[in-house]
């Protein structure tokens, strides 16, 4: 009678992740999944769902980092966050099947957290220059007023095309950026996938399940 008490005491669930978190990462693995997925129409210029879906990402990234000062004990950065030598030894650890369980993130966890975040938000911006460079977007009213004065009617139109061609190079290269670092983004979102899996068995505890619940096992 003792021995299935104490079962049921440790195998009691507690609630981990709240629904600014839980809702967040799923909103944003919706999000991220349709703007990588419509990134350019037939004819070269980034679909509309594409551009809806960065902004979507932007603002739950934005939330997230807020939340993350302000949220409840497991989701600030301060219950996670630790520096990359205390993320490498979990690894390491977890490799070995000796990594202690965390009840919120691991130390890798928070690590791959930060990395998403910083990754999500740069791609973002570089995302939301490009959309400006032509001519939408937030950042279309500058490009205007920059496209005036850099141009007054009466420059000569061969120094115009040759201004043109440069701002065009410029604008290529960041569209190129915010394509590189998008796939940077997918390579961390499939290391994540992976390194949940396994998380997931090693400490014997579903973690994709725990981030729709929200509950997870208090006994470590």
């Amino acid at each position: 009678m003792a021995e299935v008490t104490r079962l049921s005491v440790e195998e009691t669930p507690i609630t981990v992740w709240d629904p600014v978190v839980r809702l967040g990462h799923w909103a944003l693995v919706i999000a991220f999944a349709v703007a990588y997925l419509t990134a350019k129409e037939e004819s070269g210029s980034p679909d509309v769902l594409h551009v809806w879906g960065g902004y979507a990402i932007g603002g739950i990234v934005v939330l997230r980092v807020l939340w993350g000062f302000v949220g409840p004990r497991y989701a600030r950065f301060s219950d996670f966050v630790c520096g990359p030598v205390g993320a490498l030894r979990y690894l390491l650890d977890l490799t070995s099947g000796h990594a202690r369980r965390y009840v919120g993130h691991s130390p890798a966890g928070g690590a791959m957290v930060v990395a998403l975040l910083a990754c999500l938000a740069a791609t973002v911006a570089a995302g939301i220059v490009a959309y400006g460079g032509a001519g939408k977007g937030p950042l279309a009213a500058e490009r205007a007023v920059v496209v005036t004065t850099a141009y007054p009617e009466e420059k000569e139109s061969g120094a115009a095309a040759v201004e043109t061609d440069g701002s065009e190079g410029q604008e290529s290269a960041i569209g190129e950026l915010h394509g590189a670092l998008a796939n940077v983004t997918l390579a961390l979102v499939i290391l994540h996938v992976l390194g949940v899996g396994v998380a997931s068995f090693a400490h014997r505890e579903n973690l994709v399940v725990a981030m729709v619940t929200g509950n997870k096992r208090e006994k470590v």
